[in-house]
């Protein structure tokens, strides 16, 4: 299965310093490497906004080709997640003024797309349009970073 990585998982492996737990960063890197863990370009723009740590922030720069540019399929997606009016509600007025970065319905469609597992630290909730609520909506599967860790039988 490959595996979609949002914006908020990143920054949760930010707690995972590699001094401390080599054997995790030796497994992700083996998953990056073999294709099971892509993101998307988005992503990446939102991390570089964030205040991550140091190391992730060096992992980021070092593995540009984890976060991919949308393809045509992606984009058509995307499309279709805002035809629905309800998940219009992704996209804030505060975000679109301010030109900020919009990175979770190029997560979903890049699952989707893939036939992935969109991995997320986002929490569904009733009406709402938030990452586990379109992807239960189009059937796309979902987890978050400990979900992945169970799905892929890793234990440290």
């Amino acid at each position: 299965m490959i595996y979609v990585f949002d914006t908020s998982s990143f920054i949760v492996l930010g707690h995972y310093f590699p001094v401390h737990f080599p054997t995790f960063w030796q497994r992700f890197e083996a998953a990056v490497t073999n294709g099971l863990v892509v993101s998307t370009r988005e992503v990446r723009r939102e991390l570089d906004r964030q205040e991550a740590r140091e190391h992730l922030r060096e992992w980021i720069k070092n593995h540009k080709e984890v976060f991919c540019t949308p393809s045509p399929a992606e984009t058509l997606f995307v499309r279709d997640i805002f035809s629905v009016s309800h998940f219009q509600q992704m996209i804030s007025l505060k975000q679109r003024l301010q030109g900020k970065p919009i990175a979770d319905p190029f997560v979903i469609a890049a699952a989707k797309v893939r036939d992935g597992c969109v991995v997320t630290e986002e929490k569904g909730k009733d009406n709402a349009a938030k990452i586990p609520n379109v992807c239960d909506h189009f059937s796309i599967p979902w987890t978050n970073l400990e979900g992945f860790l169970a799905r892929e039988e890793w234990s440290f």
